[in-house]
This record gives C-alpha cells, sequence and structure tokens, in this order.
C-alpha cells in the first residue's frame, strides 16, 4: 500500500519505518528541512533502539522516502497518517494548530479517495474538526460533496513507549481503530484491515470503536498509568515516614494478578512527552465539559512534588547551603533508552542542587548533547548557574571530586558498578537514589550512606575506607 506519514517526530518516525519494512511504500513528510537532511543523509534526529537500522534497510530497498514536498505526500499516500506534535497550550489543552495545518494541506491537494488517520495524541472531537478543515478546503476548491474527493477520518492512537517503540510497533498488544460507520467509513475499514493485517496473522488484535472512544482510550490509557506511578509514589512518601520498604510491598501488592508489576516503581517522578501532557490535556478536556477529574488533577500534584523528593534528601542530610558541594549526576533522559529531556525529573533535580550553590557534574549515555541545549534555555536567565553544571563523557569521570553521588535515570549500566572504586573517588560514601536501584543489606555491608525512595536509610557498617 501507498503510505504517507506527515510528521517525524517519535511517532511518525517510527510508524512510517515499520510500514515499509512489512512491505508498504511510505513516504514520510516534514516540514523541518533539517530533520529531512538528517534522514536523507543516513541519520536519525531522534535515539530509538532499532530504528535507525530499519530505515537504513527499507531506504535500501526504495520503500521509504524523506521530504518536505507537501504536494506530493498528499499525491502519494491512499492512506495519510497525521503524527505531528500536539504540544501543551498554556491552559494546559493539546494545541492542535499542526494537526489541523496538516489536515488543510490535504483537503488543498487531494485528488482521490483519501484515509486521514489522526495517529497524534488528540482529544475527543479532533477527527470532526480535520474533517470540518478538510471539507472547507475542498468546498474553496468548488469540489465540496464531489464523489471523487470523499474521504474518511479514522482515529488510530499509538501505544509506544519511547525506548522500546520498534518492538511495540511490530509487535502490539492491541491496535485500536476508531471508525465511522458511514460508506467512506467501510471503505476506508478495509483499508485499514489490509494495512495491519500483517500484524494479527496470529490471533487478532485489532480492536473496532467509535472515533471518539478511540480518542479517548489512548488518553484513559495513559492517565491510568501516571496514576499508578504517583499512587506507588504517595505509597513511598508515607513509608518514608513509617519505616516500611517500598521494595517489599511493591513485591507484596504486584503479586497480586489483579494490580500486577508494571508501572508500580516508587522513583523521582515521571516525564517525558506524553504522561504530563495528556494528564493535563486530559484534566481540560473534563474542564471543558463541566466535569473535575479529581483523581487526574491529585496525580498532576503528586507528580510535580516527586520531583523535589530527591533534593529534599541531599538538604536534608547536607543542609539547604550546599555552596562548595560537589555532586555527580547519573542520567539525564527522562527514561532509559531515549535522549528525551522533556519534562525530565533530571531537570529539576539538577536545577535545585545548582540554586542552592553546589556544582553539578552530570552523565547519561546518550542524552548528553539534547541535556546541553536543554539546560542553556532552563538557566538562561542564571548563567553564573549554568557554568557550575558540566557534562561528563563516562559515570566514573562524574565521580572525581564529589561529595555524593545522585542518580536519576535507572539506566542499565549503571544498576551494576564497581562500588570498591566509587567508594575510593567520592569524597564521602554518600548515594541518593532516585529509582531505588541497589540492596540495602549489600549499601550496608559496602559501608556507603544510601538513601532511597521509600526505603529505610541504610546505615554503613564501620568498614574501612577500601573495604
Amino acid at each position: 500500500m501507498k503510505i504517507t506519514i506527515i510528521g517525524t517526530g517519535y511517532v511518525g518516525l517510527v510508524t512510517g519505518a515499520c510500514l515499509a519494512e512489512i512491505g508498504n511504500d511510505v513516504f514520510c513528510l516534514d516540514v523541518d528541512q533539517r530533520k529531512i537532511d538528517i534522514l536523507n543523509k543516513g541519520g536519525v534526529p531522534i535515539h530509538e533502539p532499532g530504528l535507525q537500522e530499519m530505515i537504513a534497510r527499507t531506504r535500501a530497498a526504495g520503500r521509504i522516502t524523506f521530504s518536505t514536498d507537501v504536494a506530493a505526500s498528499v499525491a502519494h499516500g491512499d492512506v495519510q497518517f497525521i503524527a505531528v506534535g500536539t504540544p501543551p497550550d498554556e491552559d494546559g489543552s493539546a494545541d492542535l494548530q499542526y494537526v489541523l495545518e496538516a489536515a488543510r494541506n490535504i483537503g488543498r491537494t487531494m485528488n482521490g479517495f483519501k484515509v486521514i488517520v489522526d495517529k497524534s495524541t488528540v482529544p475527543v472531537g479532533t477527527a470532526q474538526r480535520v474533517r470540518a478543515v478538510i471539507d472547507e478546503e475542498l468546498a474553496k476548491r468548488g469540489l465540496a460533496g464531489s464523489a471523487q474527493h470523499r474521504f474518511s477520518v479514522v482515529s488510530n492512537p499509538e501505544f509506544l513507549k519511547e525506548g522500546a517503540a520498534v518492538d511495540d510497533f511490530m509487535r502490539p498488544d492491541r491496535i485500536v481503530i476508531g471508525i465511522d460507520e458511514d460508506e467512506p467509513g467501510v471503505r476506508a475499514r478495509e483499508m485499514m484491515k489490509r494495512l495491519y493485517a500483517p500484524f494479527n496473522r496470529n490471533h487478532e488484535r485489532t480492536l473496532y470503536m467509535d472515533v471518539r472512544s478511540a480518542e479517548f482510550t489512548k488518553y484513559a490509557a495513559n492517565a491510568m498509568l501516571a496514576t499508578r506511578i504517583s499512587f506507588m509514589n504517595e505509597m513511598s512518601n508515607l513509608a518514608d515516614k513509617v519505616g516500611a520498604d517500598i521494595e517489599a510491598v511493591r513485591r507484596g501488592i504486584g503479586s497480586d494478578p489483579r494490580i500486577g508489576y508494571h508501572f508500580l516503581y516508587a522513583g523521582c517522578g515521571y516525564g517525558g512527552s506524553c504522561f504530563p501532557k495528556d494528564v493535563q490535556a486530559l484534566i481540560r478536556t473534563a474542564s471543558e465539559s463541566g466535569h473535575n477529574l479529581r483523581i487526574l488533577e491529585a496525580v498532576e500534584e503528586v507528580n510535580g512534588r516527586q520531583k523535589d523528593v530527591l533534593v529534599n534528601k541531599v538538604t536534608a542530610k547536607l543542609g539547604e547551603d550546599l555552596r562548595g558541594r560537589a555532586f555527580a549526576v547519573w542520567g539525564l533522559a527522562f527514561k532509559p533508552n531515549t535522549d528525551d529531556m522533556r519534562e525530565a525529573p533530571s531537570r529539576r533535580v539538577i536545577g535545585e542542587l545548582l540554586a542552592r550553590g553546589a556544582n553539578v557534574r552530570a552523565y547519561d549515555p546518550v542524552a548528553v548533547t539534547e541535556a546541553r541545549r536543554v539546560f542553556a534555555m532552563d538557566l538562561e536567565a542564571a548563567p553564573e548557574q549554568l557554568e557550575r553544571l558540566t557534562f561528563a563523557s563516562t559515570q566514573d569521570e562524574t565521580l572525581i571530586g564529589a561529595d555524593a553521588l545522585v542518580i536519576v535515570t535507572e539506566w542499565k549500566e549503571f544498576k551494576s558498578p564497581d562500588f570498591v572504586h566509587l567508594k575510593s573517588v567520592l569524597k564521602t560514601p554518600l548515594i541518593f537514589d532516585g529509582r531505588n536501584l541497589y540492596e540495602l543489606d549489600a549499601m550496608t555491608e559496602l559501608g556507603i550512606d544510601y538513601h532511597a525512595i521509600g526505603r529505610p536509610y541504610a546505615q554503613p557498617s564501620e568498614l574501612p575506607a577500601d573495604a
């Protein structure tokens, strides 16, 4: 099939590459010439495991094209995926200007039947707005009601985890398609069924529903996952007060099959491009409908507070004034296997350490370049603080001369460090762990002063400094 992908961000690139991988002819459009140049030179503007290799294969096979040519993109695809950004407005609602502009471009140049697929995460009712914009553009061309220019707007939300997006697309647990039951919708359903047939060979994974329900499903899913995270963070804060170990609690409740273990880890808050934005957008949608989502309002509030928990542990141990103190920070991206810094807890943690006068040397396996850009913006009004932030090329390099280690992102390479070496390099054997990576007994035996999230304080034993 001939497919057009509008937008080459996480969702667009992964969708385009995966659909090309299974044999489709894919045209990827972006108005950002820089992105297209990178892609046409064999690079990828984002970090996503397996994506660059897949794009290289499909380009070599002639099944994927990257361009800024809007008219060519509309002419190419029988199915047009809109996968552009929907950043939050100041009021928390999703900004649909890029979605609607993509729809206008389709309406301005389309000739022949098109299936327009909303792949971006969009509020309930967006498909109706997309349909109205295309109708408006067709009317301007004198083509309103033209049988040759009929179209159907479909909702096909993505359920991709950054860092595992290629695997999630190629092995989906469900494919949600919202579609109208009119004549264009029947035709669109057959086309979408054919497109996704390779993913349904072992068993049917596609869930068909009305368009508004499909749009709602994406927000409800992300809101549920964000709620689980904030719930466990609330429990971890109480565990700190009463002397319980949140890791033992997690195992105790996660073993209940009605609850399970997924998204049940306490930490220093969630970030990224989805959960914060989607929770805010759903709260805004409810408000516009005259309804309050009290649980989600609390989820958002809890997550905001949780990003301060790690720094609060630092100041409880070392005092509010951190001038003259140096900290090693491991992890900058909001989660492992990505370079995404959007809403990353590290931005709050490092910002608070710098504001209290500390020096910070940070390391991340892939996000350092993006982190430099983001912190330059975050600290534009505080150049003196920016001067006290440096980035290391290895995790060990961050430790030299540091008073303590602060762990913010749970990259695999951080899970089994050489603790003897770590102790010998740090000024004091002090770790603040925002992801609960290490065992309390091991830290005690090693003589490490270990402060985690929702776990009892690991009192170091009286061991020699070089033990």
